[in-house]
């Protein structure tokens, strides 16, 4: 059970890019978003 719920909290959206892995710049382009360094999942500190 235990297991179930950490694969489930590692697979969580990333709250800054919403889960995209990037920024989209207000001029053109894109940014890779610093907090999930791009995957896209939110990354906890243990």
């Amino acid at each position: 059970m235990k297991s179930q719920q950490v694969a489930k909290a590692a697979q969580e959206k990333c709250p800054y890019c919403e889960g995209k892995g990037y920024f989209q710049l207000l001029l053109g382009g894109s940014e890779t978003c610093c907090e999930c360094r791009g995957d896209g999942h939110h990354q906890k500190n243990s």
